[in-house]
């Protein structure tokens, strides 16, 4: 072996039929994935033993670094921003990807979508991302508050934007609303109407936003001097089915509430389907609210009373504020996490009604 020389060993290759990605040739190397991609893009802040190293691996599996990618990390054309997306809400998703779509064609930037599930499908769908040449990418709910996810895209070097995180973190970017007060208004509203005996549906336990709702909705009622009774509080999971099951528990004939209030448009539209097939009259016998005025919210009957969180207008602002980030780290600077907040508004619609005169007699005051 000629001196200066590094010796490649040869670990096994990849699958066959399989394309040869940056992640392999970092195996190949013994080497990180961000090493390889500093090589392929000719970044000056690798050592020449490194770079050789990288490179023998490279020629060893016959890789083709992706032009597309390179093109994008030397500044030639816009940045490529990924969104990596896990929303039990479609209606959710695609206002925020008419945001998103909208804002990036503006800016000339391209947008990678890739879905994953549970924490082996987020690692390949990171991958995925990074192989396509991703400068950033943007995590709507659930996984914006996902730490394994955030943390494999920052060993990558790549910009992470948390979208409708409940609790922003030190060093990821954010675009939200105050769940916690969206929550608390809402509440404030069923009270004035007169409603004292108030169903509460969660959503996801693993979402931020989900506990700051909670919180909204028991701290509006304790000022008010109104009890949170633990029976009206039913777990959902954000899911139209989820609000289905516990619409039923809490709309039960002898023991039920005269509002309820579903952490999301999706549990709180399967909440006026139920109240429906039993024939309760909605708002006259029961009010129904939502939260986030997704599409869903203005296409049942009666239309759904929510909090508009403006999520079209978050993604727009999303893909700015990342785009913004990318580009003034390829000017050399190195801007911290931003946070952005946007403003909600309670929009008032046919579901929700003064309480009615009459309210159920509970069971338990039945049994006394």
């Amino acid at each position: 072996m000629a001196k200066g020389k590094t010796k490649v060993e040869t670990p096994p290759a990849p699958e066959s039929g399989r394309a040869v990605t940056i992640h392999d040739v970092a195996r190949y190397a013994g080497v990180a994935s961000m090493t390889v991609s500093r090589v392929v893009n000719g970044n000056s802040y690798v050592s020449d033993a490194m770079r050789e190293r990288v490179q023998a691996a490279i020629k060893a599996l016959n890789y083709s670094p992706n032009l597309a990618a390179r093109n994008t990390r030397a500044g030639n054309t816009g940045p490529r921003v990924g969104v990596l997306y896990s929303n039990p809400s479609a209606s959710y998703l695609s206002e925020v990807m008419l945001g998103g779509i909208e804002q990036s064609s503006r800016l000339g930037t391209q947008l990678v979508l890739e879905r994953s599930t549970g924490l082996a499908s987020q690692k390949a769908a990171v991958r995925r991302l990074l192989d396509q040449g991703v400068d950033g990418v943007i995590l709507p709910p659930p996984l914006c508050d996902s730490r394994p996810t955030i943390n494999m895209l920052h060993a990558a070097g790549v910009k992470v934007l948390a979208l409708a995180t409940a609790r922003p973190m030190h060093d990821v970017s954010s675009v939200r609303i105050d769940d916690y007060q969206g929550a608390a208004a809402m509440t404030r509203h069923l009270i004035e109407l007169g409603h004292s005996r108030i169903g509460f549906v969660k959503g996801d336990p693993q979402h931020t936003p989900t506990q700051l709702r909670y919180e909204g909705f028991v701290d509006a009622m304790t000022a008010a001097g109104l009890p949170v009774d633990p029976d009206w509080v039913v777990q959902g999971q954000f899911t139209y089915r989820s609000g289905l099951a516990a619409a039923e528990l809490l709309l039960s004939p002898d023991e039920r509430p005269t509002a309820i209030f579903a952490s999301n448009d999706d549990m709180a539209a399967a909440a006026l389907a139920v109240a429906h097939g039993l024939q309760i009259a909605v708002p006259e016998a029961l009010t129904v609210v939502g939260f986030d005025d997704t599409p869903i919210a203005s296409t049942v009957w009666p239309e759904l009373t929510t909090i508009h969180q403006p999520i079209s207008a978050m993604g727009r602002a999303a893909v700015s504020l990342i785009v913004d980030e990318i580009k003034a780290e390829r000017a050399g600077n190195a801007p911290g996490p931003t946070h952005q907040l946007m403003k909600f508004t309670l929009v008032k619609r046919g579901s929700s009604g003064p309480a009615p005169a009459k309210a159920p007699s509970r069971r338990r005051a039945a049994k006394a």
